[in-house]
């Protein structure tokens, strides 16, 4: 396959004429800049390097405009457990397929799916793996690329046991997490070049202490392991009360730091979490759109960059999907706490929104040689963002104004439309309401 962009913009930086040639299994093979368009190849007018969503929780789309009026995140937890509770492989096959539909409609080229539905309501397995397949087949069916992150998930609350409602995330202890995950990527094996099994810790709340280092010290080293860390200060608080430790000062302590491991969220840090975290070179997730809805607060952005930690962005909760929007909060949110403008330059935007999260979900980093041809195309005369600068277009363009998007050399058609009515009907089914 051979794909042309006219223009492309790529870590801030505006080339001409780029021209990819694909192997089958739609990785980079050649490029060149400064070419004629091919009669053979897919046409592009301005493209960027694809988005990765290096942070989402798929069903939780389903509470999209139920949610928003009051609460905290905890009052929002109950919600989500409540949803999660009616899902089963079939609903989730074709709810999740809807989803990443909406996803890649909207730039996002590749997804971390940050996956704890692994069980029957009762906690009873299904067999076979049956949710995590449902997510596999709904991704080649979308035509996204799916890193899924298979998350143990053991306790309640550091010291409880699992909820009722929680049954269906746990397993018996760290070592039936991890036959478990072995399993699956057995079972994942040669499904499809689009899907990939990563891993997570759910939080330092969900996994108990010797859990977490268990775990870590198991894993294959190639995995990408991701968490959840410090998104409350109850979460800290609880943490320093049973351990003596902030959760990243446990991690720490437990040799769960390193280059592949990514912390989700990093909103309430100590100065010393954030030296730890840099020094370690760990990938920070931030969600911004998430982390303002439930009103999570504003993560130290710019110090966990100088410090030596990468940035990615991610959907989370799925109230917005939007790769630009995520990108665009990012660098505002760093506004609003500094009340400076331009504390993250838009070419470090576009480094996040795409090489960031590649390299937080362990993949080659997109349009290059060696990595997967995964592209977007823009719109740069909507009227969003008629007048912009290419390289200044994560401040200026969203989801909306994405025309095209690329996965492995192939164009992704949706009807968008479809698309929604499907999202529609999922989800009325999910909460019954006929």
């Amino acid at each position: 396959m051979r794909v042309w962009a006219d223009r492309l913009v790529r870590a801030g930086t505006v080339e001409r004429g780029v021209l990819w040639e694909t192997d089958a299994a739609g990785l980079v093979v050649s490029e060149a800049t400064g070419t004629a368009a091919p009669a053979d190849a897919t046409i592009l007018e301005l493209a960027a390097p694809g988005f990765a969503d290096a942070h989402s929780h798929a069903f939780h789309r389903a509470l999209r405009g139920r949610t928003h009026e009051s609460g905290s995140f905890w009052t929002w937890r109950e919600l989500m457990y409540r949803a999660a509770g009616r899902l089963d492989p079939t609903t989730y096959r074709e709810f999740a397929a809807a989803v990443l539909c909406e996803m890649a409609l909207s730039g996002w080229t590749t997804v971390g799916e940050f996956h704890y539905v692994h069980h029957r309501p009762d906690g009873s397995p299904y067999g076979d793996h049956a949710m995590e397949i449902a997510l596999a087949d709904a991704a080649v069916e979308a035509g996204i690329r799916l890193v899924l992150l298979d998350t143990c998930y053991l306790a309640g609350g550091i010291g409880a046991p699992l909820t009722p409602e929680q049954a269906r995330f746990g397993d018996r202890d760290a070592d039936a997490w991890l036959a478990r995950w072995h399993s699956l990527r057995e079972a994942l094996a040669d499904r499809s070049e689009l899907v990939t099994l990563g891993a997570a810790l759910h939080s330092v709340r969900a996994v108990p202490r010797d859990a977490l280092a268990h775990i870590a010290r198991e894993l294959p080293d190639d995995v990408p392991l991701h968490i959840h860390l410090s998104e409350q200060p109850a979460e800290n608080a609880d943490c320093i009360a049973a351990y003596g430790l902030t959760p990243t000062e446990l991690l720490a302590e437990e040799g769960v730091l390193s280059r592949r491991l990514s912390v989700v969220h990093a909103t309430h840090l100590t100065d010393n979490d954030i030296r730890l975290l840099g020094d370690a070179g760990v990938h920070a997730v931030f969600c911004p759109t998430t982390e303002a809805d439930l009103g999570d607060g504003i993560g130290p952005a710019v110090e966990l960059i100088a410090a030596g930690a990468r940035l990615a962005v991610g959907s989370d909760q799925n109230a917005v999907i939007d790769p630009l929007l995520e990108l665009r909060g990012l660098e505002a949110g760093e506004r609003l706490r500094s009340l400076r403008r331009g504390r993250i330059a838009p070419a470090s935007l576009w480094r996040i929104g795409s090489a960031g999260g590649y390299g937080s979900l362990g993949l080659a980093e997109p349009a290059r040689v060696g990595g997967p041809l995964d592209l977007v195309e823009l719109d740069p005369s909507s009227l969003r963002t008629a007048g912009s600068r290419a390289e200044q277009l994560p401040l200026t363009a969203t989801g909306a104004d994405v025309t095209r998007t690329i996965v492995g050399g192939r164009t992704i058609t949706h009807d968008e439309k479809a698309v929604a009515e499907r999202l529609h009907r999922c989800i009325a089914e999910l909460f019954e309401e006929n």
